[in-house]
């Protein structure tokens, strides 16, 4: 659609941090699992009078992990701040944030070869949780929630779309995934998003238009769907000279659009001031160099090495290496292959087997993952039978419809040894040429019109004998095989 205007977002991501206790007490940190309401907590996350809190210092290093690696100038000096403002579930009646010296600022996520800056990363700690029963008169109040450690990174106002607010937000969370500080899992509440976005005219400041505010955008797909229904919304409103009011919106599955949740004609002011109860905090060079050189391999690095060292296509390696656990299980699997080959138990070459695993990973297995909900860290298949398997095939032992039905086993039955399914299914590969010259005559013999067509130039006539000749075994003929003795056999 063709418009006069241009879209500006922002973007604020909250994360909570999977440390074993919460951000400034010792209570246990659930990061959201179903637990009994209120039984998390101690005396700091209920503001006893007396409790103190004491920073968590795991939280802190975590936040700076993934500072450095969004590419962000580490702050030398940082505090905390109180952020004042009431509600039921903060139990203080403020919250423990940071103002005006962040731990992390300045930094970037590329997302192709688009940069999306990072303002800032701060800390901060969650919220308990509001509960109000349908019908009731009252509401009911979950602390467990409350005091967890939850990072809030703030973007340039670089993002231009839908699509891109999604594979930012995906890029954050595989990054943060790969460091091991967060699952960031938005389904569980673990990261939680909200856009900024205005629209301007074309020739003026990006900043010109009137922001609207998108809160708690629960999953990738929503924060896509909200922002281009928001782009939308907008764009028809100023064609049609309607002013676009300052606002807190909220996105409706059920509707697929944006809707009213108040009015932000004013910033609210949250009378910021130092917490007097935790010190400033110090960081020296040596101790954010330290820290750095505990960053493990980044998803780029990660790429650029499976394609140079496996020579693997680019899209099955953005797959593999899209989510840390598959890039794990991926190199554990050519590991093994390595170890088969040097031990003689596959004849196959390795680097063609490391890509049939490979296509494997990213088709098949995929297939299956998506189909039951799973991760590749929750597959009862070792790397090792998974291995075992792609050698099975790389060596012809089976062919390819018969590599289905013994992954599917591996998946969904009792056995997962591919060898002891393939032998209990008799799924073996006839590769013996003078059992396959017998089964390849019987077939010339009886299809002799198939025959004639062949030697007439008709080349699809020699798939439909080959299909026949897979029928007559079983589906377990060598393909490879059966087409050069077919060749041979039609030649004469």
């Amino acid at each position: 659609m063709t418009t006069k205007y241009n879209v500006t977002i922002g973007m604020e991501i909250h994360v909570e941090l999977k440390t074993k206790s919460k951000m400034f007490s010792s209570a246990p940190n659930h990061l959201g699992m179903e637990k009994t309401p209120n039984t998390s907590i101690d005396p700091v996350t209920m503001a006893q009078p007396g409790s103190l809190p004491v920073p968590n210092r795991q939280a802190i290093e975590f936040v700076q992990k993934a500072g450095l690696a969004l590419e962000c100038e580490i702050a030398r000096k940082s505090k905390f701040d109180r952020k004042n403002y009431f509600y039921p579930d903060l139990p203080k009646g403020y919250q423990i944030s940071q103002y005006d010296m962040p731990l992390c600022e300045h930094g970037k996520v590329m997302i192709g070869d688009k940069e999306i800056g990072i303002t800032r990363i701060h800390m901060e700690e969650d919220t308990g949780k509001s509960t109000h029963p349908s019908g009731m008169s009252y509401s009911l109040v979950d602390l467990n929630r409350a005091g967890v450690p939850l990072m809030e990174l703030v973007t340039e106002p670089d993002i231009t779309s839908g699509a891109q607010a999604r594979l930012f937000c995906q890029k954050l969370q595989q990054i943060f995934r790969y460091i091991d500080i967060a699952d960031a899992d938005m389904e569980k509440g673990q990261m939680r998003c909200e856009v900024n976005i205005s629209l301007y005219k074309n020739g003026s400041d990006r900043l010109s238009g009137q922001k609207v505010e998108i809160k708690n955008l629960s999953s990738f797909r929503v924060v896509e769907r909200a922002i281009d229904y928001e782009i939308e919304r907008q764009t028809k409103a100023l064609e049609g000279n309607e002013v676009i009011v300052q606002e807190t919106r909220g996105w409706d599955d059920v509707k697929g659009k944006t809707v009213s949740q108040r009015k932000k004609e004013n910033a609210h002011d949250y009378r910021y001031f130092p917490e007097p109860d935790i010190p400033p905090m110090t960081f020296t060079d040596a101790y954010v160099e330290q820290l750095r050189r505990t960053l493990p391999e980044l998803p780029r690095q990660k790429e650029e090495r499976f394609t140079a060292e496996y020579n693997l296509s680019a899209q099955n390696c953005g797959v593999i290496t899209a989510d840390i656990d598959m890039a794990n299980y991926f190199e554990q699997v050519v590991s093994e292959i390595m170890d088969k080959k040097a031990s003689g138990e596959m004849h196959a070459d390795s680097e063609k087997t490391i890509k049939l695993a490979a296509n494997y990973l990213v088709s098949e297995v995929q297939k299956h993952l998506v189909k039951d909900g799973q991760r590749i860290s929750e597959t009862k298949i070792s790397a090792e039978n998974f291995a075992e398997l792609m050698a099975i095939i790389a060596d012809g032992t089976i062919n390819s419809s018969a590599a289905q039905i013994v992954l599917e086993e591996m998946f969904y039955g009792e056995e997962d040894d591919p060898s002891r399914i393939i032998e209990a299914k008799n799924l073996a590969q006839v590769s013996d040429v003078g059992a396959l010259e017998q089964q390849v005559d019987e077939v010339i013999a009886s299809n002799e019109q198939s025959v004639v067509d062949y030697k007439a130039g008709k080349e699809n006539a020699i798939k439909y004998l080959m299909g026949q000749v897979m029928k007559v075994s079983g589906g377990k003929a060598n393909p490879q095989m059966v087409m050069e003795i077919l060749v041979k056999k039609l030649a004469e």
